[in-house]
């Protein structure tokens, strides 16, 4: 569609899906105006398809905490969207189910699954897939979040705030505290890592130090990469994790860390990157031909000078 749309104050949530308790949803009741408007933020048209966040986890407390707090973030750069949730490991909150249900209480109403996750997995990527092909309706399986340059600044900042970075100094030298090295952290198989070398080359030239990339699944090969780095003169390497969150099991960085003994940064979790990224892949299934007699393309974002493009 050539020209914006007015966008609903959001799309009501029917009585049945209200009454389904597999179902939770986030849904936009108002849009900014005005010059403070998001430069991100996507123009839609009234009946845009639904985002469904596709989980690679179970609907554990931690997980969904993370999940809740950038749906809202993602409403942000997406007004007027439902938005929903459904998670890939156990029953509760699947998203078979969720996909089920939302077909049921909106008819005919199209949906976009966007898989929560920083780099393709194979295990991930078919289920999400297998549930968009039988879906009711007609659904669309988006690209994971990455690689992309808002994953380096997403990182950049996981490492400052756990004060192994300096967030301010991009990029100089001895960014990293202690002039040493990072090890991105990637989770999907050889295809993750190949994906998170691409953003390992952004964080290093964002923080000016030498930066490896290996899977988080084998400790044995960050210890290796941690010993490279050594010999190659960093006096402190650290771990920086390139997932969302729940892609990894609880406690599992904790161990990690105390495995390898690599200091370690928290995961990307809900940031405000993360939520773009997320509005990014929404906004280009949009144009896919599977939704395309039911879905106008988004008018495109509005940059500001200097912003990063999503």
């Amino acid at each position: 569609m050539g020209e914006d749309l007015q966008v609903s104050e959001g799309l009501q949530v029917s009585e049945d899906l209200q009454n389904n308790a597999a179902l939770p949803v986030r849904t936009t009741r108002h849009r900014r105006t005005g010059r403070h408007s998001s430069p991100h933020q996507l123009s839609l048209p009234t009946d845009a398809p639904a985002l469904v966040l596709a989980v690679p986890g179970p609907a554990s407390d931690d997980g969904q905490e993370v999940t809740s707090r950038l749906a809202e973030l993602v409403s942000e750069f997406c007004p007027g969207v439902g938005i929903y949730v459904g998670y890939l490991h156990g029953e509760e909150d699947s998203l078979q189910d969720t996909v089920t249900g939302l077909a049921r209480a909106e008819s005919s109403h199209p949906a976009v699954l966007v898989p929560l996750q920083a780099f393709p997995d194979p295990e991930a990527d078919a289920a999400i897939s297998a549930c968009a092909a039988s879906a009711p309706m007609r659904c669309l399986a988006a690209a994971p979040l990455g690689p992309h340059p808002l994953l380096g600044e997403a990182l950049h900042a996981r490492l400052a705030e756990a004060g192994l970075a300096h967030a301010t100094r991009v990029g100089r030298v001895n960014v990293v505290t202690g002039t040493g090295g990072v090890i991105v952290g990637a989770v999907g198989g050889p295809d993750a890592v190949k994906s998170a070398e691409v953003v390992a080359v952004l964080l290093a030239s964002r923080l000016m130090v030498p930066v490896a990339c290996e899977p988080l699944d084998n400790p044995a090969r960050i210890v290796k990469a941690a010993g490279n780095l050594h010999a190659a003169g960093v006096n402190r390497v650290v771990l920086a994790p390139c997932v969302v969150g729940p892609e990894v099991p609880p406690d599992a960085l904790a161990n990690l860390a105390a495995s390898t003994g690599l200091d370690c940064a928290a995961p990307l979790g809900p940031h405000p990157a993360i939520a773009k990224l997320v509005a990014n892949r929404y906004g280009t299934a949009l144009v896919d031909p599977l939704l395309a007699d039911t879905a106008a393309k988004p008018a495109g974002t509005r940059r500001r000078a200097g912003s990063h493009s999503s």
